[in-house]
C-alpha cells in the first residue's frame, strides 16, 4: 500500500522588519522612561533626605524629653550613644541604642528602651531615663495595643487623669525609697497603683520598669565608659 508523502512543515514566518522596528522602539522608550524615573526619584530623595533626617532626630529628642528634661544634661545626647544588641533581660529582640546624658562632663543619666511582653494585648514598648544617682527619672510607653478606655491608661496621652497620669508615679523612684521587691502593683503586694479591672497592663509596665532599672544600675559604670557608637556586650558570669 502506498502512503502519500507527509506535507512539508512550514517554518514560522520571521517578524517583518516593521514589527521588529516597533518592538525595539518600544523597548528603548521603556528603558529611557525607567532611567529618567529612577534619576528623578534619586534626585527627590537627595533633596528630601536632610528634611527626613532632621524630622527623625526631632522625634527622638521629643521622645527623650518626655523622660529626661534637657536642662539635666549639656552634651549632644544623640551623638553620645552606644549600641545595645538584642537583650533578653529587657525583652528586646532587635538592636537598640542607649543614649548617655552628661552634665559638665560627668554622667547624668542613661536613656534606653525596654519591652513588656505580657500586656493584655501583647508587647508594650517603654523608654526609660535612669539618673546617675540611681533614680528613675521617668518612664513612658511608646507603643502598645492595650484596650482603649480600659488598659490604655498606661499611656499618659490616653490617661483621663491629665493632672497626675498613672505612669507619673514612677518619677524619681529608686530602690532606696521603693525596695526592688516592691516594684509590683499593689494587687500583687507592691507599691504601685493600678486601675480596678485593668491590672494586667499596669502589672506588665511595673514589673518591666523595675527589672529595667535594676539592669541599668548594675551596668551603669560599663555603659558610661564605652566609646561613642561602641557595642555593649554582656559579660558571661
Amino acid at each position: 500500500m502506498n502512503f502519500p508523502d507527509s506535507a512539508p512543515v512550514t517554518p514560522p514566518t520571521p517578524p517583518t522588519t516593521g514589527a521588529m522596528r516597533i518592538s525595539v522602539h518600544t523597548s528603548a522608550t521603556l528603558l529611557v522612561f525607567t532611567l529618567l524615573f529612577t534619576a528623578f526619584m534619586a534626585g527627590v530623595y537627595q533633596l528630601t533626605k536632610p528634611v527626613l533626617e532632621a524630622t527623625a532626630l526631632d522625634a527622638k529628642r521629643r521622645m527623650i524629653a518626655e523622660v529626661l528634661p534637657m536642662a539635666s544634661y549639656d552634651n549632644d545626647l544623640l551623638a553620645d550613644a552606644i549600641e545595645l544588641p538584642a537583650n533578653a533581660e529587657l525583652n528586646l529582640s532587635e538592636p537598640t541604642r542607649i543614649y548617655r546624658a552628661r552634665k559638665n562632663g560627668q554622667p547624668a543619666a542613661l536613656v534606653f528602651e525596654a519591652a513588656a511582653l505580657n500586656g493584655y494585648s501583647g508587647e508594650i514598648r517603654l523608654i526609660l531615663a535612669v539618673q546617675a544617682d540611681g533614680r528613675l527619672a521617668a518612664v513612658r510607653v511608646t507603643q502598645h495595643k492595650e484596650t482603649p478606655g480600659l488598659g490604655d491608661y498606661i499611656d499618659p496621652k490616653k490617661d483621663k487623669n491629665k493632672a497626675q497620669p498613672w505612669i507619673s508615679q514612677f518619677n524619681n523612684r529608686n530602690f532606696s525609697d521603693t525596695p526592688r521587691e516592691k516594684w509590683r502593683v499593689k494587687k500583687d503586694g507592691g507599691s504601685f497603683d493600678q486601675h480596678v479591672g485593668a491590672t494586667i497592663s499596669a502589672r506588665a509596665v511595673t514589673n518591666t520598669t523595675g527589672r529595667a532599672l535594676a539592669w541599668a544600675l548594675e551596668r551603669a559604670a560599663a555603659l558610661y565608659a564605652l566609646p561613642d557608637n561602641a557595642r555593649y556586650e554582656e559579660k558571661n558570669p
